[in-house]
This record gives C-alpha cells, sequence and structure tokens, in this order.
C-alpha cells in the first residue's frame, strides 16, 4: 500500500472512530468598557473650565478642580473618560511615589484601579508645568512687575532662569512617564496595547491683548512680559517636552499654540470668536465649598486657564491625534475655527 493509500485509510478510521483533531482554544473576550484616561495638572484637570465635579472644589481641602467639561470628556476615543488629574499637581504626584496633594495620592497608583476594571485604549498625560518652571508663581511674579511700573520687567528674570528649570523639569517628567508605563504594566497591558500621549501647554496670555482689558481689568501683565511667554517661555517648554517624549518612546502633542489669537484679554466681545483662556478671575464660589481655607490662592486659582470653550476643542484635537496615528503633531485653529491636530 502506497503513504498516500496509508494516509487515506488512517483518516478515515479517524473519521469512524470519532477522534478529531482538537479545535484551537478561543481567545477570552474582554467585555470590559473601553476607557481613555487622563492624568496631571490643572490644565488637563479642566481649571477654569468650569462645573467641578463634587469633592474637588475645596471640600475637606480637595482643590483638584476636576471639570465635568474638561478635555477628556471631551474625546470620542472610548466608552469611557476618566479624569485622574489634580489642579497644582506635579511630576511626584503623577509617579507612583508615596505623595499626597490635595488630599489625594498617587495617579499612577489609581491608574492601575481603573486600568483593570476597564480597558484602557488611551492614556494623556499633561505635567511639568508645575515643577521647575513654576508656571503659576511665575505668572504671579510677572503681575507684580505690573503693579510696581518703577521695577524690573519679569521676563529679564526669566529669559536667565528658563533653560535651567526647563533642564531640571525634564528628568521629572521623564520618571513620571515611566512610572505610568509600569503602571499599565502592572495592570495587564502591554506598551502597544494602548496610545500614550504626552502634551506641552498652551500659552494663556499675549501681547496682543486688548488695550481695554491689558491691566486691572483681566490681564494686569506688561506687554512685552506677555509677549516673551508666548513667544518664548511655552515655545521653549514645548520643546523640552517633546524631547521627553522622544526618549521615552511615547507619542507627542504639542499645544503651545492651540489658543493662539484667543489668549486671554485677546477680545473683548468685538471680534467673531471669544477667548479660550480665563482672565484674571476672582471665583467667590470657591468660599461656598471650600470655606476661609478658599481665601488667598485658591480664590483666584482659574486665572489664566483654559475655558470649557477651549476643552471641548482640545477634545477634539486630542480625539485627531489619537485616532490619526501620528508620532507627533500640533493643536492648531484651522480655516473652519477649530483645533486640528497638524502633523
Amino acid at each position: 500500500m502506497s503513504r498516500r493509500h496509508k494516509a487515506a485509510v488512517a483518516a478515515l478510521l479517524l473519521v469512524a472512530t470519532g477522534f478529531t483533531a482538537a479545535p484551537a482554544t478561543a481567545e477570552p473576550v474582554d467585555d470590559r468598557p473601553t476607557a481613555v484616561v487622563s492624568l496631571g495638572d490643572s490644565a488637563i484637570s479642566g481649571e477654569g473650565a468650569g462645573s467641578y465635579e463634587p469633592g474637588t472644589r475645596g471640600e475637606n481641602g480637595n482643590w483638584c478642580h476636576r471639570s465635568t467639561r474638561a478635555l477628556v470628556h471631551r474625546t470620542r476615543l472610548a466608552q469611557r473618560t476618566i479624569n485622574l488629574a489634580c489642579s497644582g499637581a506635579n511630576s511626584a504626584n503623577v509617579s507612583l511615589a508615596d505623595t499626597t496633594h490635595h488630599t489625594e495620592g498617587s495617579q499612577a497608583r489609581r491608574l492601575i484601579d481603573v486600568a483593570r476594571a476597564n480597558r484602557v485604549t488611551a492614556v494623556v498625560l499633561q505635567v511639568g508645568a508645575n515643577d521647575d518652571p513654576r508656571f503659576a508663581d511665575t505668572i504671579v511674579s510677572c503681575v507684580a512687575a505690573w503693579l510696581n511700573p518703577f521695577g524690573p520687567d519679569c521676563r529679564s528674570t526669566l529669559a536667565a532662569e528658563w533653560p535651567a528649570r526647563l533642564a531640571a523639569m525634564a528628568p521629572k517628567v521623564e520618571a513620571a512617564v515611566a512610572d505610568v508605563r509600569t503602571a499599565m504594566s502592572t495592570a495587564g497591558y502591554a506598551p502597544s496595547s494602548y496610545s500614550f500621549v504626552l502634551t506641552s501647554y498652551a500659552s494663556p496670555v499675549t501681547e496682543r491683548m486688548d488695550p481695554v482689558l491689558h491691566g486691572p481689568q483681566g490681564c494686569p501683565l506688561r506687554l512685552a512680559d506677555a509677549g516673551y511667554g508666548r513667544t518664548t517661555a511655552v515655545p521653549q517648554l514645548a520643546e523640552a517636552l517633546r524631547g521627553v517624549a522622544a526618549r521615552a518612546g511615547v507619542r507627542f502633542l504639542d499645544l503651545s499654540r492651540a489658543t493662539e489669537g484667543r489668549e486671554a484679554c485677546s477680545n473683548r466681545g468685538v471680534l467673531p470668536f471669544g477667548e479660550w483662556q480665563r482672565r484674571l478671575t476672582v471665583d467667590p464660589e470657591a468660599l461656598v465649598h471650600g470655606g476661609l481655607d478658599a481665601v488667598g490662592v485658591h480664590l483666584a486659582q482659574q486665572s489664566f486657564h483654559p475655558n470649557a470653550d477651549a476643552h471641548d476643542q482640545l477634545g477634539r484635537c486630542v480625539t485627531e491625534f489619537v485616532t490619526g496615528g501620528a508620532g507627533s503633531a500640533r493643536c492648531l485653529i484651522g480655516a473652519d475655527g477649530a483645533l486640528h491636530a497638524v502633523p
């Protein structure tokens, strides 16, 4: 009997006796809801957008100001949108370190639980401004310079210090990125199974302020100081974060020009578009939720942050970027007046 005949007979015997090859084991179905998660500081928590989640409005010392209108909630990337960011957070607060900020612990540690309960498809991180750049303190110092017209400007001091501040910030952000990766790995994710996006920051101010609004009416800043921030300080911060993203192997979205032409005090209502950045804002409602703890910085905490309209557009741009697949891009205002991710 030939080999071919022997093989045919063997096959017939297997069929006749009911022995067949075992089917391939099916992959288990992951029926967890998909989710996109944001981590970081005030610019991504939704500070300035209003409509803050109860418990983050100053109650019991929690001033995280996580807005229901934050950019993550304006994305169209997953079934769920989850915001772990907290106003004022720095890189250590994002990391796996044992830190506490506004009563809350590590964002990366909370990410582990979120990533186990959901199928996370994208993580968006915006952090670094509250590290060595001390962005909020810098704006305060520039306001102080405006209040003293006979004193020095703030840009001269800032220009001398800014490169060193950015250099000191970069390894801290890199460590936070690494810890977010570790958190996702701990939750069972391979690096290729989700998108990891690091973003920069939009310039809140401009030297092109409306003359009526330049001053105590909204933006008490010297025009030259505001111009330095828009054209030099914020772009250099973006480049430092771009370098972090490149070294860490994550995607980078540059927001430095995202609110260009729509910065605080750039429009007093005579133009067909509104501002996307808050002016100097004092919020008496902070006293309602935070009591006497609100007296001081928390009363003006929303100042010079993207507003709800900005977060709508930033969420749109993040969605375009993540679904587009490019390794890096900029959010720029298009001819239609909306933000778009431009590679």
